[in-house]
């Protein structure tokens, strides 16, 4: 391994090798700089920046310490969380330097067996700001050894897993992870259980024992009548949720076995928790954590976790000095509820559904139905946050944009549900045209001197065949059933002459493709997280990833694919018609195709005009909530959509950034 000289007055001749090394230690020096502002300096000190040598990318501590010791006493290792580097401040300048000539280009080896090259740099300083650690949130317990080793054995082996699953007691068809019932059975699409079917047998009598105990011993104060058991493999996890309010009383409490898990929780205003839950605790949610805050397990192979082992469980503290990774196992969860028979009437009536003035509507059952639920939660919706939304809408998609630069000059192009314009001036060799639902948006439009008109997707007055292109991005989605959904793509079939191409973009049910996680999904940080890193939309840890090694691919450790517990296979959402529209919770997984997402409007919303949203939203949080119907489209549905349209033929279909997408030409 070698050290480079990269000085301007150096003579030695660099090699091929050297070169290229020289170059990826140059980008991690710029990349740190750009979007952590660290500054690397040309001169030796005591203190190193190592990149690719971070609990982002799959670097325990135990792996990294030894390999660094190796040259030299090390004072002090740094690992933030979910970064894909670490600090190391040696004893001496000498040691460091020495660290800097041998390890610089260091090929080690992570716990998972993926090859990781180190690049090496000098600071001024190995530090890094500590974040105020987070209180726990209100009405939250974690009782440790809650149970012996003995009893964990026990109820482990006690569940049967074998068994036919006919039995309206086993195991249901949650691809990622082994699920029973007991009491009633849970429903993952809305939370919460049918009250006039309980499951015949009740609660394991295993179980009785311990729940008078924990009764006894003032640790609940319900005896619970309903169960889910769990059995969750490494890498695996569970969407972020609240358990609805009007179907179970104030107490969810969950027991672990079997290996120790960080649950996130996560209040309406960001910020976000993490909790460790020991093997054999217990976890306790009333208050506000049961009510507010949602739940989840992000699904990855490794927690960040406190390296010394002084704390078992509570909050994942910010010392970057005590952090490591650990290795998740196989746990399996007893979660024991009260059935509620009476409606909620808890302190937080924004987010009950028993005390909210306004409910979500339901899936529409006609296209009466689907028109009026577009009006209020799109058409509406878009009104009021246009302002907002088009300020967030700045960046042009490259694949957009390389589809409308690639047009012959002259075309005539038609962006249909154009918004504030993002795409009309991208090639100034164009005829284009948007049009937008919103009066709001295609006013923004014409303030930017492009041309906009204000109609519906379905019905563009634009006279057939006199566009060489059409444009369709991210609105076939709002679009509340199949039938209108397919009249959206006719239309646009309609607007090209023949041999005209269309690009349509809609959401992804899958957020996670192909081992990569999405920008929206990637979003999901802490607000102390967005702080540091609001100047960039993609994160550190892919760039530094992209531009320092070559690990091909690989698993990260925070970048495991997540099954969501959406029911298996189910392509028609026809099949929850008679189910109210679900809430979803930003930047997490979709575990149904026809949501409601929350949009936060910042800023004056429309005058000082009042707005009372439904929805997840705290007592804390000014910003009024409104909520946008989409229908998030799985893997070939959009292709096979326009397949049904005639004269069509499908020229592309692929995956951008959480995205479905297709390009097609009239015959």
């Amino acid at each position: 391994v070698f050290a480079m000289d990269s000085s301007p007055h150096s003579n030695y001749k660099l090699s091929k090798a050297e070169k290229k090394f020289l170059r990826k230690q140059i980008k991690a020096s710029h990349t740190l700089l750009r979007h952590e502002g660290i500054q690397t300096v040309s001169y030796a000190t005591q203190s190193l920046v190592v990149a690719n040598g971070g609990l982002g990318n799959g670097m325990c501590r135990n792996q990294l310490l030894p390999v660094l010791e190796k040259c030299g006493l090390v004072d002090a290792l740094l690992m933030p969380p979910n970064k894909p580097y670490s600090f190391a401040r040696y004893k001496t300048v000498e040691e460091s330097k020495r660290a800097y000539v041998t390890l610089n280009g260091k090929e080690v080896v992570d716990d998972l067996g993926h090859k990781i090259i180190l690049y090496l740099n000098f600071v001024e300083k190995a530090q890094w700001k500590e974040l105020r650690p987070p209180a726990l949130p209100p009405g939250l317990v974690v009782v440790e050894e809650i149970i012996s080793s003995e009893d964990e054995k026990m109820l482990l082996e006690s569940v049967d897993w074998t068994k036919d699953t006919d039995n309206q007691n086993s195991q249901k068809s949650l691809k990622h992870r082994r699920v029973k019932h007991f009491g009633y059975e849970f429903h993952y699409e809305g939370n919460n259980v049918d009250k006039d079917k309980p499951l015949s047998g009740g609660l394991p009598d295993i179980c009785d024992s311990f729940l008078e105990k924990w009764l006894r011993e003032g640790y609940i104060k319900h005896k619970p009548d309903q169960m889910t058991i769990n059995q969750y493999e490494p890498g695996h996890g569970i969407p972020a949720h609240i358990d609805t309010h009007s179907a179970f009383e104030d107490e969810i409490v969950s027991l672990s076995l079997g290996s120790e898990i960080v649950m996130d929780f996560k209040h309406p205003d960001g910020i976000t928790v993490p909790v460790m839950l020991p093997r054999r605790s217990l976890l306790v949610m009333t208050g506000e954590s049961r009510y507010l805050w949602t739940h989840g397990i992000t699904c990855r192979k490794f927690d960040t976790v406190q390296a010394s082992g002084s704390q078992k469980s509570g909050i994942i503290t910010s010392d970057v000095g005590d952090l490591t990774l650990s290795k998740r196992g196989l746990r399996t969860s007893f979660t024991f509820r009260k059935v509620r028979q009476t409606p909620c009437n808890c302190s937080y009536p924004l987010v009950c559904d028993s005390q909210r003035r306004e409910t979500p509507p339901s899936f529409p059952e006609s296209d009466k139905e689907a028109s009026r639920l577009e009006q209020e939660h799109v058409h509406q919706v878009y009104e009021e946050i246009a302002g907002h939304f088009s300020s967030t809408r700045h960046t042009p998609w490259p694949h957009v944009v390389e589809f409308l630069k690639a047009l012959p000059n002259g075309s005539v192009v038609a962006d249909i549900g154009c918004g504030n314009g993002k795409y009309l001036g991208i090639n100034k060799e164009l005829y284009t045209i948007g049009c937008d639902r919103s009066q709001n948006l295609v006013d923004i439009c014409r303030e930017r001197q492009f041309q906009a008109l204000v109609c519906d997707a379905l019905a563009v007055p634009v006279r057939s065949g006199v566009c060489d292109a059409c444009i369709s991005i991210a609105v076939i989605h709002h679009f509340a059933t199949a039938e209108r959904r397919v009249a959206a793509l006719q239309e646009l079939v309609r607007l090209l002459r023949p041999g005209g191409k269309a690009l349509i973009y809609v959401w992804a049910m899958e957020q996670e493709y192909n081992k990569q996680k999405s920008k929206y999904l990637r979003g999901n940080r802490t607000s102390q997280e967005k702080k540091e890193e609001m100047n960039g939309d993609t994160s550190v840890q892919r760039l530094l990833v992209e531009q320092m090694s070559d690990l091909g691919s690989r698993d990260s450790a925070s970048s495991v694919p997540c099954i969501s517990d959406s029911q298996e296979g189910r392509g028609d959402s026809r099949q929850v018609s008679d189910s109210k529209l679900p809430i979803h919770v930003n930047r997490t997984s979709f575990y149904s195709q026809d949501v409601l997402v929350p949009w936060h409007l910042k800023g004056n919303p429309d005058k000082g005009k009042p707005v009372e949203p439904f929805g997840p939203i705290g007592p804390h949080d000014p910003s009024p909530v409104f909520h946008r119907y989409y229908h998030v489209f799985r893997e070939g549905e959009l292709e096979a959509a326009c397949r049904t349209v005639s004269d069509v033929r499908v020229l592309q279909s692929y995956y951008d950034q959480g995205n479905w997408c297709v390009i097609l030409q009239k015959a």
